[in-house]
């Protein structure tokens, strides 16, 4: 555990991240075939709220495939309507010589093929893996098991994504940090370690908190990394001047983001910084490719997915917040800061 977490691998790992990262996106592609979405949009162009009116879907699972297929250029956004691109209509839609929809039809019944069907339908997140008998993945994280077992796969992807983050960020003059769902510590412990100016609160709910402060005692970060418990939709810690969101909000619809952002500015001083770190989707949400992908993974099983760099901007002004620009650090994720007004 005492790991130099200023290092760095010398490998890339991004395609074996992409393996897990993009799991759920050939099973978002099945569903809308098995309801032969292309053939009936090649037909009928038209805007998100006519896709959903027409399929009987809901706004933020047919966002999140929308993305995913103007990410493939298998449609386009002109003036607020869909159109399918010529490889759709060549390949995707019924009827044309050289098309795959057969191909792809006895693959229908995979379990999370039908659950995105009720997902775009109910807008409620299905089990997570597909577990119909599995807790709601929020309320899961209240059970002393799956907490430890989530808390441990989030912080092996941490320790290489943390430092990938630390080293792009710009904290002079900033004194302390509070990790908002900080899960492991990871995000604390190395940003602390590159920015040895710097004091931080992993702030969590239990049971993860106690997991926190045994990980970040066994990485000897204990003398600069403090545990702090609470609901972080009931209100936040103050004393830190820089807060973090760390693959926190796209677990989360558009109301609970707003009434996160909305506690962070409360407990933020005048000038405070915000980060947001996470999987972003670009402003006219044509991609990354591997973000759309991974999007389909959160609209599966959580209440999120992964907001556009837009759609940030204009959450953070609502709530009080002057955005900044985004920048990109590794594996697809990137980063967003605001001041407090």
């Amino acid at each position: 555990m005492m790991h130099d977490l200023t290092s760095a691998p010398t490998t890339d790992p991004t395609s074996i991240y992409r393996y897990r990262d993009c799991l759920y996106a050939a099973d978002m592609v099945t569903a809308a075939l098995s309801v032969d979405f292309f053939t009936w949009l090649s037909g009928n162009p038209s805007s998100l709220e006519g896709i959903c009116g027409h399929f009987g879907f809901t706004e933020r699972p047919c966002d999140t495939m929308m993305t995913l297929f103007a990410a493939n250029g298998w449609v386009k956004n002109e003036g607020g309507a869909f159109h399918t691109t010529e490889v759709v209509r060549e390949f995707l839609c019924a009827g044309t010589v050289w098309e795959v929809r057969p191909y792809f039809a006895s693959l229908h019944d995979r379990p999370i093929a039908r659950d995105f069907l009720e997902v775009l339908k109910t807008d409620k997140p299905a089990g997570w893996s597909g577990d119909k008998a599995a807790f709601d993945w929020h309320k899961a994280m209240e059970q002393e098991d799956f907490a430890r077992k989530f808390t441990a796969a989030m912080d092996c992807r941490g320790v290489y994504l943390s430092q990938a983050l630390a080293k792009k960020l710009d904290l002079t003059g900033r004194t302390c940090l509070l990790d908002i769902g900080a899960g492991s510590g990871i995000y604390a412990c190395a940003i602390t370690a590159q920015h040895p100016h710097m004091k931080a609160v992993a702030f969590d709910q239990a049971p993860v908190d106690r997991i926190a402060g045994k990980l970040i005692e066994e990485r000897g970060c204990a003398e600069r990394v403090s545990v702090a418990t609470g609901n972080m939709f009931e209100g936040m810690p103050s004393g830190c001047d820089v807060h973090l969101f760390s693959n926190v909000l796209h677990d989360w619809g558009v109301p609970e983001v707003k009434k996160l952002l909305a506690a962070s500015h409360a407990a933020l001083p005048k000038g405070g910084l915000l980060i947001i770190h996470d999987a972003i989707i670009n402003a006219d949400k044509t991609g990354p490719l591997h973000v759309a992908e991974y999007s389909c993974l959160l609209m599966h099983s959580t209440q999120g997915k992964c907001y556009s760099t837009g759609e940030y901007a204009t959450l953070l002004d609502e709530a009080g917040f002057t955005p900044a620009g985004y920048h990109d650090t590794q594996i697809a994720r990137g980063f967003m800061t605001a001041i407090r007004r």
